[in-house]
């Protein structure tokens, strides 16, 4: 973890620490999971270029559908293993929503911010959209996103934000 000290408390002659943008960035990332639907993973993600947000995204259902949270889960209901069989799911992911939610915006250079390895299908909606680098704080069963990602030249960086 990045910390930088950013002041000095007169009062206690300690050094009061400031996250990184990195930390900063997913921190929110994980209020933005609490909103989501699904029931097996709480994921958020946000786009960031130069240090300001362009968007962000939570897994859930499509609009106007019933969330998983209430219907109960497909996957669950068939015995589907997570990481496998993506497109048995009712949910768009968080980095897919964060993507769609920019509105045409650049993106060229951005980096987003998640709380898990992007899967294989967000790793290339996140390639070409432009997005240089990726953050991440949370691992995910399959590995094959980031396989991707780096196959793409695309910047891999994993924190542990422990409390």
């Amino acid at each position: 973890m990045t910390t930088s000290f950013c002041k000095y408390n007169h009062e206690t002659g300690e050094n009061v620490t400031r996250p990184s943008w990195d930390e900063y960035f997913l921190k929110q990332v994980e209020d933005i999971a609490l909103r989501a639907t699904c029931t097996r993973r709480q994921i958020g993600a946000i786009i960031t270029k130069d240090n300001k947000i362009v968007s962000s995204g939570y897994c859930g259902t499509v609009r106007g559908a019933e969330h998983c949270i209430d219907k109960g889960c497909i996957r669950d209901k068939l015995g589907i293993k997570s990481g496998t069989q993506l497109e048995v799911c009712d949910a768009v992911h968080a980095e897919a929503n964060a993507i769609i939610q920019a509105d045409g915006n650049k993106m060229d250079m951005a980096t987003i911010y998640v709380n898990a390895y992007p899967c294989k299908i967000c790793a290339r909606m996140i390639v070409n959209a432009g997005i240089k680098r990726v953050v991440c704080s949370g691992e995910y069963s399959d590995e094959e996103g980031l396989d991707i990602l780096k196959g793409a030249g695309v910047e891999i960086s994993c924190l542990n934000l422990g409390e």
